[in-house]
């Protein structure tokens, strides 16, 4: 395509293209401090191509495929670009992924282990990520949370952050504006804008760590911690899945390892302020 950018974002290397220049443009600067080797060989490929020759310049039409797509995928205005480029990396990650377990989850590390969260939409598994981030934790990634099937290690995807309505100002009033993307308004999601991560999460992208812990979080009730079953934990966790079957029994015995090991809890908070004493309680008593 006519506008592209190489990108790697933890193991991955994508390439992406554009019809348009400034879904490249609003790339570029945002991940500038991202490796973008030009000549590496791209894992994934997406393109932004318009839905159809007259649409690139009359009310421009945004169609996301790839590698991999889905053919009924609705089409996105040029205002969200930036947005359907990150969905696109998504989508080629959620279909094409195979060698790590993907679970859908957000998470963080502090002293060599790793606090992983998952949970629906909404459930403040982004929000809270993000927050720790500013708090003396390491970001590792806010959509894609990577098992390694071998060692039960999670390994860092540290993407932008993708923020939704009142998580926005609470995010910014954190970390500045010079770490936030452009508004994206009235999107399917709402309003949304995207946060770069700390340097630090950038620059250790290629380590990984153990996980020590395991959060359900709930956003929105009354302060509340519980255990969570195992029985419990490993269906939830195959249904945040993208390509856990698709991996077969690999997969089967890394998220087996993960649930007789690592410890899980579910909290509901009213704030992120009180999210945030809950986890760093519950961290120091299971040191």
């Amino acid at each position: 395509m006519r506008h592209q950018l190489t990108l790697r974002i933890g193991p991955a290397t994508f390439r992406i293209g554009s019809a348009w220049p400034a879904p490249v443009s609003q790339l570029a600067s945002l991940y500038a401090a991202y490796p973008q080797p030009a000549d590496a060989i791209a894992d994934f490929t997406v393109r932004l191509q318009p839905t159809s020759l007259a649409r690139r310049f009359i009310r421009p039409s945004i169609f996301i495929t790839g590698d991999h797509g889905l053919a009924d995928a609705a089409p996105m205005s040029l205002a969200h670009g930036l947005l359907a480029a990150e969905m696109g990396m998504n989508l080629q990650m959620a279909l094409g992924w195979r060698r790590h377990l993907l679970l859908h989850a957000s998470s963080v590390e502090k002293d060599g282990r790793v606090l992983v969260m998952t949970g629906e939409s909404g459930s403040g598994k982004s929000t809270l990520a993000a927050l720790l981030g500013e708090r003396g934790w390491r970001f590792m990634g806010d959509e894609f949370a990577l098992l390694d099937l071998d060692s039960g290690a999670i390994l860092p995807f540290p993407r932008l952050v993708s923020l939704k309505n009142r998580a926005i100002e609470v995010v910014a009033g954190e970390v500045g504006a010079g770490r936030m993307g452009p508004l994206l308004a009235a999107t399917a999601k709402g309003d949304i804008r995207h946060m770069l991560p700390r340097n630090d999460a950038v620059a250790r992208m290629g380590q990984g760590a153990m996980p020590a812990l395991l959060l359900f979080p709930r956003f929105g009730h009354a302060a509340d911690m519980r255990a969570v079953g195992q029985a419990e934990i490993f269906m939830r966790l195959t249904q945040a899945s993208t390509n856990y079957v698709a991996l077969g029994e690999p997969a089967f015995t890394a998220l087996t390892r993960f649930v007789r090991d690592v410890p899980a809890r579910a909290i509901d908070f009213p704030t992120g302020e009180e999210a945030i004493a809950m986890v760093e309680r519950l961290w120091e008593d299971m040191a």
